[in-house]
């Protein structure tokens, strides 16, 4: 009997010690986070820049037990397949002076939302859909593709089009002036949903070992559609020059 209670306990071990590693392994959740600085236009359609923190956040993929979405094997920036993720974008809070005395501020927005590409050995395609949970409460969306060059170190130089939508809200909030805002030199305005901009992107990620890495990147955009059209952009510029320069850590979690 005790020979049999001992072999029922070192089963009961073995399953509680060796089991649940194998366990553990159907659960990763893959992700990258990216802390810098960047350049970039004081508000949509200025013609004024300023410096401030950027950050980004690219999911790579999760899985749970037999359920699985984009690549939680990977946590690497351009890594090759096809799968979700994840984007995010900080949008300043816009004042209502200087140049736009006369209109309510715009508050500050963090939008998040989720995508989808399909990238190889030398290209990538995307799309993002983003939505404003804290400021503007609506729905921005983004296209565009790259072509990719990998260096034996690691090194990947990306640059491609790029192409932004917003809903109707979204186009108010940062495009369109009210009535009760008009003024001789700000006429009221309400724009639509659609394309707002189009540009191009240039930029590079070099991986400093399996966990860190660098980003940069260039970017140029042209406001199209109702944002050109708008007395706000008229009075600054279509013309808009983003920098961004940040450090990358990659994050594998198993649970």
């Amino acid at each position: 009997m005790r020979l049999f209670s001992s072999a029922i306990a070192t089963s009961v071990c073995s399953v509680l010690l060796f089991g649940q590693p194998a366990m553990a392994q159907d659960r990763a959740f893959a992700f990258s986070l990216t802390g810098g600085v960047g350049v970039a236009p004081s508000y949509f359609g200025s013609d004024s820049y300023t410096v401030a923190p950027s950050g980004n956040f690219g999911f790579t993929g999760l899985r749970f037990g037999a359920t699985q979405w984009g690549d939680p094997d990977g946590a690497r920036l351009f890594a090759r397949g096809m799968g979700l993720r994840g984007v995010f974008r900080y949008i300043p809070k816009r004042r209502g002076e200087d140049e736009l005395s006369g209109l309510e501020d715009v508050k500050a927005s963090l939008e998040l939302g989720l995508g989808l590409h399909r990238t190889s050995e030398f290209w990538q395609v995307y799309g993002d859909l983003r939505y404003g949970v804290i400021g503007h409460r609506s729905f921005a969306a983004e296209i565009g593709a790259n072509v990719l060059y990998r260096g034996a170190s690691g090194l990947v130089l990306h640059a491609g089009p790029r192409a932004e939508f917003g809903s109707a809200r979204f186009m108010r909030t940062y495009f369109g002036i009210t009535p009760a805002e008009a003024s001789p030199s700000l006429a009221a305005y309400q724009p639509g949903r659609g394309l707002f901009s189009i540009g191009v992107e240039i930029g590079a990620y070099q991986p400093l070992n399996a966990d860190w890495g660098v980003s940069g990147s260039v970017r140029y955009d042209r406001l199209r559609g109702g944002a050109a059209a708008s007395p706000i952009v008229r009075q600054g510029s279509r013309d808009q020059l983003t920098a961004t320069i940040g450090i990358t850590r990659h994050f594998n979690l198993r649970f």
